[in-house]
């Protein structure tokens, strides 16, 4: 499974980037105004300097919601730089954007999948990742780790090409749930990713280790 980092915050980035094992970002709208990122220069900008930091996908997303303005915006994006994919939200004007420029070979992420469905519809559109939003599900008493179950069972049937992509990660059992729903991707903040360091045993471990070694100098 790879990961995707879920930010666009350049220093969480690079930190990301150099534990080396970071695949891909991710953003949105409201990860781009929580940088205080204003005016469509300065998003180009932050999006390119992103770029510049990771070797993998990044995703960034549109503004638009209507056909015209997705297919305007995605091709403006998509000549940042090579590495960007192009995230359309799940509506009918969106996916009819995700076929227009995965047709035009543009890489696309299909955000806001909350059923099998529109996962479909992303798939058969071209969508390169579809984006169930884990968390958003939970909130309101749904599974949303069975949705990511689901899709995987139904693209692995039929055999679409479309990558899933789990989104709205809020913790660390979140991601290891991923791992067995069988997902490609997860994108995660940079605490839940963290967090899989974390484990009682190996902090009581390092310190009788560190103990042991001050006895040898």
């Amino acid at each position: 499974m790879k990961f995707f980092i879920d930010t666009a915050n350049l220093e969480q980035i690079r930190q990301a980037q150099e534990m080396g094992i970071l695949d891909g970002v991710t953003t949105n709208p409201s990860l781009m105004a929580k940088e205080n990122v204003k005016g469509k220069e300065a998003v180009m900008a932050h999006y390119k300097a992103i770029c510049n930091l990771v070797d993998g996908p990044v995703s960034a997303e549109v503004f638009a919601t209507d056909f015209e303005g997705m297919i305007k915006e995605g091709q403006e994006l998509a000549q940042i730089d090579p590495k960007i994919t192009v995230k359309v939200p799940c509506t009918r004007d969106g996916i009819r954007a995700i076929k227009y420029l995965s047709g035009k070979g543009i890489a696309t992420n299909c955000t806001l999948v909350f059923s099998v469905g529109q996962a479909l519809l992303a798939a058969k559109a071209g969508a390169t990742f579809v984006s169930p939003f884990i968390g958003r599900l939970d909130d309101i008493s749904e599974d949303g780790i069975s949705l990511v179950e689901h899709i995987v069972r139904i693209y692995r049937t039929y055999g679409y090409k479309t990558q899933v992509l789990a989104a709205s990660i809020r913790h660390t059992n979140h991601i290891i749930r991923c791992l067995d729903a069988g997902a490609d991707v997860a994108t995660c903040p940079l605490k839940a990713i963290e967090g899989l360091l974390n484990h009682p045993l190996t902090d009581k471990g390092l310190a009788i280790f560190i103990q042991d070694a001050a006895k040898m100098k």
